[in-house]
């Protein structure tokens, strides 16, 4: 458990709106993105606004970087899309993960800006949830077909892997074989103390491993 201490920390600001068309979404996300960092979910009428706070955004950036350590150690190719909203208004859906990647996928995005009514979604979406949310987002990213979802709730690491539309948990990535849950929780622990010192041994640690 990374925070054993209670109560659970605020992670995030959240306000939540119902029975809004697909229209007054567009609308109430265009009004406010020009005035705040807010980020934005609808799902099927169902608009949640949230305002991250620092707890929230300092897991996302350390598992990012958790991820791009991976990549580059491993020899992967990466684009990282990160809050990118991904529409789709064909299933009244859209979000803005804190972390969106193409892996698998990088080849077919590399060059150009992404298209969801072209281009697969994202091989890997992150989302860090410390407080409740209103969205059920296994749904949510399962219907947009997103094969990888990580969840962290700033305790626990959850890896969902899609199968036959439906999320299955997984206790290792897909993506990343090579790390156990514990590895990720080490190297937050580590990196809330001292981020340097963190990414330094976790590189040497995954080159240790992939040799």
């Amino acid at each position: 458990m990374l925070i054993e201490s209670p109560p659970k920390p605020i992670g995030e600001k959240r306000i939540t709106f119902r029975d809004l068309d697909w229209q007054s979404f567009k609308q109430i996300q265009q009004l406010l993105t020009e005035r705040t960092r807010a980020r934005f979910t609808y799902d099927n009428g169902v608009l949640e606004i949230t305002m991250p706070l620092e707890g929230h955004e300092r897991c996302a950036r350390l598992i990012e970087l958790f991820i791009r350590i991976l990549v580059v150690e491993l020899g992967m190719k990466i684009k990282t899309m990160g809050s990118t909203t991904l529409d789709r208004e064909d299933l009244l859906k859209s979000a803005e993960p804190d972390n969106g990647y193409y892996i698998q996928n990088y080849a077919l995005v590399a060059d150009h800006e992404i298209d969801l009514d072209q281009d697969p979604p994202p091989d890997l979406v992150v989302e860090i949830d410390i407080t409740h949310t209103d969205i059920n987002k296994n749904r949510l990213y399962a219907s947009m077909s997103v094969p990888e979802f990580w969840r962290f709730n700033g305790r626990t690491w959850t890896i969902l892997s899609l199968v036959d539309g439906a999320y299955v948990e997984r206790d290792r990535s897909p993506t990343f074989p090579l790390v156990e849950k514990t590895d990720l929780y080490q190297f937050l622990e580590a990196a809330f103390a001292d981020e340097v010192t963190a990414e330094i041994n976790f590189r040497q640690w995954v080159r240790q491993q992939s040799i």
